[in-house]
């Protein structure tokens, strides 16, 4: 996951209000079900500590929330008195809305919540043409479509010569069509940037739009069986996405198992113990943090100041390193911060493996 999106975050000292609203109940009391919301989100962080003002605006970014309703729900990161940022979900809070007020914004979530969002085209393809859709977890809107030739299309049962001559005609409509089709779909994937294409239409359709890409995205490329008119093609189409993430995911942990074995100049280029990880920070060294959700190194506290390099698993390092102000904070959060602004990524890891990430917190290392 790029975090280059939440810099707004890390150019303001804290503390912060981190709010995840989750607005996955549509119904006809949406605006009243949001308002509630709104005021047990303000009363939580006035609990925790936060200023008037930051719980007024949280309260009010909620209650707007009402003018457009998102599918799944909003993260609202907010500190003296506004909303900094405001990114919205790919899915819905586990456990409902949550607020947190704390030196640094609550992010880790956001890799599950937000974390990758593959973009898919999806290509209804028949024999005069074909229609795109581009696809993620927050929208679904037209991307295009092209027309071939639409004479002849259709073959005759006749043997005779004349018969035969027009059904060559056919074939050779359909592989005009085929190969324009082709050819405006890599156009689509160029200019949207899509991670995945997927193919819907007859079998022998999709195979031959498939053979006429080229080859370096032919591997982007998925197929399915049930049309536009099929309830299914939805839950096709949302496994497509699930898969793309796993087998992205389960190459970053192969990477990461092999690198925690010393190069031939003696260096490891993945490290999972907090104090490691906490030197890598300081250093500038982290590539991509690793994060199991669950892992209990997540909750430990380590001491922070004001710039994102500035952490220490004791704060007595901190002031031998010149910081004379610091403040406790979570170890994700504070990682977090140390890769955004040091433009690394970040990953959730669900199912690392036994012995693997035990912490539940990881990073691959790039070295000088």
């Amino acid at each position: 996951m790029d975090l280059a999106y939440l810099h707004p975050l890390y150019e303001h000292p804290g503390p912060w209000a981190s709010v995840y609203v989750d607005t996955s109940r549509h119904a006809e009391d949406t605006a009243h079900a949001l308002h509630l919301t709104a005021a047990a989100m303000a009363r939580e962080l006035a609990g925790q500590g936060a200023d008037d003002a930051t719980c007024r605006a949280v309260e009010s970014a909620i209650e707007d929330l009402r003018h457009s309703p998102d599918r799944y729900g909003r993260a609202l990161f907010a500190r003296a008195g506004a909303v900094v940022l405001d990114p919205v979900l790919a899915h819905t809070p586990p456990g409902g809305s949550l607020a947190h007020w704390a030196p640094l914004p609550r992010t880790t979530p956001l890799l599950d919540l937000v974390g990758e969002n593959p973009v898919c085209v999806v290509a209804y393809v028949n024999r005069r043409g074909a229609d795109f859709e581009l696809r993620s977890a927050l929208e679904r809107r037209p991307a295009g479509a092209v027309a071939g030739r639409q004479w002849p299309l259709h073959r005759t049962s006749s043997a005779d010569w004349s018969e035969r001559h027009f059904q060559l005609k056919v074939e050779n409509t359909w592989e005009h069509n085929a190969a324009e089709i082709a050819d405006a779909l890599t156009v689509c994937q160029e200019e949207t940037g899509a991670d995945l294409l997927v193919l819907v239409g007859d079998p022998r359709e999709r195979r031959d739009v498939h053979q006429r890409l080229p080859r370096r995205i032919r591997d982007l490329v998925a197929q399915t069986e049930h049309g536009s008119g099929s309830r299914l093609l939805d839950d096709d189409v949302e496994q497509v996405r699930t898969d793309h993430v796993r087998r992205r995911t389960d190459a970053e942990l192969e990477r990461f198992l092999g690198a925690r074995t010393p190069d031939e100049e003696g260096r490891v280029r993945a490290v999972e113990s907090l104090p490691e990880l906490v030197e890598a920070a300081r250093e500038h060294r982290l590539a991509e943090l690793l994060v199991r959700p669950d892992g209990p190194d997540l909750h430990r506290d380590v001491w922070v100041g004001e710039d994102a390099d500035q952490l220490a698993v004791r704060r007595t390092e901190l002031k031998i390193l010149g910081e004379q102000n610091s403040w406790a904070a979570r170890a994700d959060d504070a990682l977090i911060r140390a890769a955004a602004t040091t433009d690394a990524t970040a990953r959730a890891v669900t199912e690392p493996g036994d012995g693997v990430l035990p912490g539940g917190l990881g990073a691959l290392l790039r070295w000088k």
